[in-house]
């Protein structure tokens, strides 16, 4: 048995939040071991570009609508629940609709996509499903309270996925990044210098690094990475984990 090369020719990937960041990193790596990836994105001119690069399918899609999964493809056999974003506010002034709008994207929309595509997993024998969670899926940082709760969520979500998926072939993991060099993370350090009440350059260093004994921030690719060995045969025992790349920020 090859442990190590990863083969996924006549695999079809879905990737959500595939247009940037960690979504990117995972379509371009799931391409070249050899699946056909459908690229999700609300925004369709970035799925497109993503599309174009691995002669990928590009789907727009506003994974806060319930009725968006409906034209779906349910043919899918990986299933990358990344798409994400952040709202930083403290408790006593976070608006209901900002809750309420996280954890419909980043809850919700993995629970009824991974129902929408277990059928065929279940069917075929093998499946794989990661969800991109975060280190503070396990940890909580202040102002945060929409994207932790949808984090820990999501947490659960994948072991009872993987619960139910064992005995169908199916894994189901999270994987659990500290501070990644995305978009998301970029379009949050006003907010986080805002509530803090320190300066934009002091964001990184003393808020985003930390508790990290690495210092610096995760690169996208090495998330991917890490997202397909979970899709190879070596990795066929590993399900309801929750696997920290965070520099050592939860080892302390």
């Amino acid at each position: 048995m090859d442990f190590v090369r990863l083969d996924l020719s006549g695999r079809t990937a879905l990737v959500t939040g595939g247009g940037s960041g960690i979504g990117r990193a995972c379509a371009q790596r799931l391409a070249r071991a050899g699946a056909k990836v459908l690229v999700a994105d609300r925004d369709g001119d970035a799925a497109h570009d993503v599309a174009a690069l691995i002669n990928g399918l590009a789907i727009e899609v506003d994974l806060s609508q319930p009725d968006a999964f409906a034209g779906l493809p349910a043919e899918v056999d990986v299933l990358v629940n990344n798409a994400g974003l952040q709202h930083v506010a403290p408790v006593e002034s976070f608006a209901d609709e900002r809750f309420e709008h996280l954890i419909q994207v980043m809850l919700l929309a993995a629970f009824r996509l991974s129902r929408h595509v277990v059928p065929h997993m279940y069917a075929r024998g093998w499946g794989r499903i990661v969800n991109i969670s975060s280190v503070h899926g396990l940890r909580a940082s202040a102002f945060k309270a929409a994207y932790v709760s949808a984090k820990h969520g999501l947490e659960g979500l994948s072991k009872v996925l993987a619960v139910e998926g064992g005995p169908h072939g199916v894994t189901a993991n999270c994987i659990n990044p500290a501070y990644v060099r995305t978009p998301l993370v970029e379009g949050q350090i006003a907010d986080q210098a805002l509530s803090h009440g320190i300066g934009e350059d002091e964001v990184i260093e003393k808020i985003m690094l930390a508790k990290a004994a690495i210092k610096r921030l995760i690169e996208p690719e090495e998330v991917a990475e890490l997202a397909a060995y979970l899709c190879t045969p070596a990795a066929s025992f590993i399900t309801g984990a929750s696997i920290v790349m965070d520099g050592g920020w939860t080892a302390q």
